[in-house]
């Protein structure tokens, strides 16, 4: 079996797959903090898995951590280059794209193959790259997440208070605080997002992360949620590459 992993700022996301099996056709799938990444080898304990991908952008001792836990020996750590399963990389320096942003483009373009495409991430950081339908990633934006953003602002500003990007979501013009931060978040998110599909002509927004569902409802542009982006490209990766 094919153990796929997405090491990211805040959580590391996996995914296992039967040989042979569709991106994003996962028999097992889950997602912990890092403060809780000795409980990953209990997950991946019932299945007989032979090879891994991971991508990786949370800096070397996560790396060495997790090179310890892998259950297998045969594991390749996932790296932007200028060219993979037909995606081509248009970055200035091509490795110093983040592997996530490279493989959520190889993600997005297999699940919507000839389409001008807007990838956005919602995690730590959003990142909102493009796509074209001959599959060129032309390059992006990267703005503060939806929580950094709103905590900063709490943090920055004395008076206001720290809002959870879970709480409900205003729409329109706030009548109180708390509300005001978030819908202008939300705003400024969306806004980011909407601006860079003007500007791409894209044909469809993918959206992914974890603050995905929170900001979709913000949107006035066609869009489709995803879960796992990265993972869906790192498992077209281990197909591609056999």
């Amino acid at each position: 079996m094919l153990l796929l992993i997405d090491a990211g700022n805040t959580r590391i996301k996996w995914a296992i797959a039967e040989p042979g099996a569709a991106p994003g056709k996962w028999c097992a799938s889950g997602a912990v903090a890092h403060a809780e990444l000795n409980h990953l080898p209990a997950h991946w304990q019932p299945y007989p898995i032979t090879r891994a991908v991971v991508s990786n952008v949370a800096g070397g001792r996560l790396h060495e951590q997790l090179q310890l836990m892998l259950p297998t020996t045969a594991v390749s750590w996932f790296a932007s280059r200028r060219e993979l399963a037909g995606l081509r990389n248009a970055y200035r320096d091509p490795a110093q794209l983040g592997c996530d942003r490279f493989a959520a483009a190889l993600g997005a373009r297999t699940l919507e193959p000839g389409k001008a495409l807007i990838v956005a991430t919602c995690g730590t950081a959003t990142t909102i790259d493009a796509l074209t339908a001959d599959a060129l990633f032309l390059g992006g934006m990267i703005v503060p997440g939806l929580a950094l953003m709103a905590g900063s602002l709490a943090r920055k500003t004395a008076q206001l208070p720290q809002v959870a990007p879970q709480a409900a979501l205003p729409t329109g013009f706030a009548d109180n605080t708390d509300d005001a931060i978030l819908s202008g978040c939300l705003a400024a998110q969306a806004g980011a997002i909407e601006r860079a599909c003007a500007l791409h002509g894209a044909q469809q927004c993918i959206l992914s992360g974890g603050a995905a569902s929170f900001i979709a409802p913000a949107l006035s542009v066609p869009h489709r949620l995803v879960d796992n982006i990265v993972l869906v490209g790192l498992h077209a990766c281990a197909n591609f590459t056999g």
